[in-house]
């Protein structure tokens, strides 16, 4: 599927990953809500974004290349 099925995927909760990746075990997922405390301040609201699931797993968040916008090798996993 293209990026922007992907994405829209991704808006519903189902985790993503591109075929064509080399680590095993990555996928895409949406953090919808999320609320982020450091011990100063407490309850900070962050805005909704897009995390990835490494090989390493280690959770980060994830930005598209440009590769990935234009990529068709996207599917939805388990």
């Amino acid at each position: 599927m293209t990026f922007s099925e992907a994405l829209d995927s991704l808006k519903t909760g189902q985790r993503v990953a591109r075929n064509g990746w080399n680590g095993k075990g990555m996928f895409l997922f949406h953090v919808a809500a999320w609320t982020f405390t450091d011990g100063r301040n407490d309850n900070l609201p962050c805005v909704p974004f897009v995390a990835m699931k490494t090989a390493t797993n280690d959770v980060a968040p994830w930005q598209p290349s440009q590769a990935d916008t234009l990529a068709t090798d996207w599917s939805v996993t388990a």
